[in-house]
């Protein structure tokens, strides 16, 4: 019995080598044998050298073959992401280029392309494979009460605008899906305007065809508060049970211009009115799925994906590990409470230096919680598995959801590790094509055909 007990022990150690020592098979094989004269010199009563040998050429062996599989695959997502146009729905730059102090125009420059701080540079991107992204004009929901929306709007796209005019050779807006393929021609780095916030245009339907002169994709059309279009998914006030009359406008105008209307923040009434009143495909440009997460509004659930698909949108994968895994984001929540309590329990005042060096020492007692890189694939799978796979695609809220990335996709170097996974789960290049941009470029194009119509 002692045998058959340590017999398996030894199975789970020799999967273990393999997984660890792919690189270094000398180091594997030498690790092995002398396991296994070891197991023969106090159980070789038991099991002959001969079946253990057997033991490895059935068990072991293909494990560590599977390790070299893996390499073989990571290195054609590499290939992959180099050669594949690939577009992400959602990325917060221009925002977090807002919340930092500038002398001068001229130090943004060197900063987008080469930074230690955030999620995005150029020099990452490139990296990663990145070609162009969805740069999402953020506007945070208390400027619906003070003011001055539309000007903030201005500005972060002044940041984006000027980025194009000084760089030329590096960065080029793109307002329509053939301006991406041109860019991606040429090795500039497409980037396309969006609002995130409808409160973005204020109450004037006029500030929709200004921003579209700039270049506006699509605008998310609320945040984390219910505003004048809709309600949010975070907001239980419910204002307007779902979609208000100047939100009905507001829609109107979109599709006359050919705005794709994302839905991703609004609540669950809203999008289901949202969708029965729209003549044009819609997209939640930052979601992930509610089955993983169930109770979080925020996420689209089935039925909110299955309704997507029927007006041939596309539901974009987004990557905070909160929106990815229910137990990890409760795990989350746990420890942003307990350091709240702490906080004010030493009276201490965020961004200080003693509060950021109290925070440091937290982070060191208390690790942060991540989801895993494969919990993207999850997701992406779900999807495909309701749906089908044009109705999918990338969303990942770069420089958006602070430090909750998962684990192989910090920050935009890391696509390679997505693309490996959807390889390892029997996705094909085409479909591969499909999700990383394919999917994007052919909702924008139906938007933008169906708002001449509807002109």
């Amino acid at each position: 019995m002692n045998g058959l007990v340590s017999f398996y022990s030894l199975i789970c150690y020799f999967h273990r080598l393999s997984h660890r020592y792919a690189k270094n098979s000398h180091v594997f094989f030498y690790l092995i044998t002398s396991c296994m004269n070891k197991y023969l010199r106090n159980f070789g009563h038991e099991f002959s050298k001969c079946h253990l040998f057997l033991l490895f050429f059935i068990i072991i062996l293909p494990s560590f073959t599977m390790s070299q599989s893996d390499k073989a695959l990571l290195k054609k997502s590499r290939e992959l992401s180099r050669n594949t146009l690939l577009v992400d729905g959602h990325i917060d730059l221009p925002y977090r280029i807002h919340k930092k102090t500038w002398t001068n125009q001229k130090e943004l420059l060197p900063y987008v392309y080469n930074t230690t701080e955030g999620d995005f540079d150029l020099t990452r991107a490139r990296k990663g494979g990145l070609n162009a992204a969805f740069m999402a004009v953020f506007i945070p929901a208390d400027y619906q009460q003070k003011g001055g929306a539309r000007n903030l709007a201005d500005s972060l796209f002044g940041y984006l605008e000027n980025m194009a005019k000084s760089q030329p050779d590096l960065w080029t807006l793109a307002g329509s899906p053939e301006d991406i393929q041109v860019a991606y021609d040429k090795k500039q780095f497409a980037i396309i305007p969006a609002i995130e916030n409808g409160a973005a245009i204020e109450n004037n339907l006029n500030n929709l065809s200004y921003f579209k002169n700039k270049g506006l994709a699509y605008m998310t059309l609320c945040h984390g508060k219910d505003n004048l279009i809709c309600d949010s998914s975070y907001d239980n006030s419910r204002t307007w049970n779902g979609l208000s009359g100047w939100g009905r406008q507001v829609l109107d105008e979109m599709q006359k211009l050919g705005i794709m209307v994302d839905v991703s923040h609004v609540s669950d009434s809203a999008f289901y009115q949202i969708a029965r009143y729209v003549r044009v495909p819609i997209i939640a440009s930052h979601s992930s799925c509610r089955f993983f997460t169930p109770g979080f509004e925020r996420n689209v659930s089935d039925d909110i994906i299955r309704e997507i698909a029927r007006l041939n949108g596309l539901v974009m994968v987004t990557f905070g590990s909160t929106f990815l895994d229910g137990k990890t984001a409760s795990e989350y929540r746990e420890r942003r409470q307990k350091y709240a309590s702490l906080i004010q329990e030493n009276k201490l005042i965020p961004d200080t230096r003693e509060e950021i060096d109290f925070r440091r020492e937290f982070d060191k007692t208390n690790p942060p919680v991540f989801a895993d890189v494969s919990r993207v694939a999850d997701h992406i799978d779900h999807i495909v598995r309701l749906v089908g796979i044009d109705y999918v695609g990338l969303g990942s809220d770069f420089d958006g959801v602070g430090d909750s990335l998962p684990a192989g996709l910090k920050d935009v170097s890391g696509y390679p590790n997505l693309i490996f996974h959807l390889l390892k789960r029997g996705y094909s290049e085409e479909d591969i094509y499909k999700i990383c941009s394919g999917n994007l470029l052919r909702v924008w194009k139906e938007v933008t055909e169906k708002s001449r119509a509807i002109r």
